[in-house]
């Protein structure tokens, strides 16, 4: 299967039917989406689970955890799931899985990539990842994914229990992935925060896409506006 362009941008993920159920009750019908190279684009309500999903050209809903990162994907759980008894180098060391089952022999060099982006995880790459504050425990998640370096980085939820001074931070960091050609998912309840950094946004409501276009234009949209901005724009 041959790799979709769109505009002159490869598709490097295409989601088609998708559809969500929780304890027998469907939250999701039948969702389309995609994703070109190089774009962030937010999805502001649930990761879907079931129906077809095709990266970089090939469906991967068959493949295991370790295919799917062979093949590029990298995810940022909602929860960050990092090793906290392990220093923060070590943590990002067990990201560099892929690189290095390629045969990259200069994979280690991501390091200085990741702590260039981050400049606190290199101030404790010694340092426990347990001890760490909410948000650097939220760049260590993204510094190890970024580790693999991935075709795909899909963030789940990035702002969750974080200062917003810290949401600022980590958001600004996502911006300059995308500038440097990553392709991003952000799955994201923090509208405001990400249609500032999106190109393209999707809004999910009673289980179907009820508003998708250009982040910039959704921002703008009175819908957008009253339901998910509204109180936030009144705070300043």
């Amino acid at each position: 299967m041959t790799t979709e362009v769109v505009d002159g941008a490869p598709v490097v993920l295409s989601a088609r039917r998708i559809s969500k159920s929780f304890s027998g009750v469907q939250v999701l019908f039948s969702v389309d989406f995609e994703l070109r190279q190089g774009e962030i684009h937010a999805l502001m309500g649930v990761l879907p689970a079931r129906g077809q999903i095709i990266f970089d050209g090939e469906d991967v809903n068959g493949l295991g955890l370790e295919d799917r990162v062979m093949k590029g994907l990298a995810l940022v759980p909602e929860k960050r799931e990092l090793f906290t008894t392990m220093s923060v180098e070590d943590n990002l060391a067990l990201g560099g899985f892929r690189p290095m089952r390629l045969g990259i022999k200069a994979w280690r060099d991501e390091l200085e990539r990741v702590y260039a982006l981050f400049p606190r995880l290199k101030e404790r790459r010694t340092q426990l990842a347990g001890t760490l504050s909410g948000g650097e425990r939220q760049m260590l998640a993204v510094g190890r994914a970024l580790m693999a370096r991935p075709k795909l980085l899909m963030l789940d939820e990035p702002s969750l229990g974080l200062a917003p001074l810290i949401v600022k931070e980590v958001f600004r960091i996502v911006a300059q992935l995308r500038d440097a050609g990553v392709s991003i998912l952000l799955i994201e309840q923090n509208a405001r925060a990400a249609l500032e950094v999106a190109d393209y946004g999707y809004v999910l409501e009673t289980g179907d896409i009820a508003l998708e276009g250009k982040a910039a234009d959704l921002a703008k949209d009175p819908r957008v506006i009253e339901t998910y901005l509204g109180a936030s724009r009144k705070q300043h």
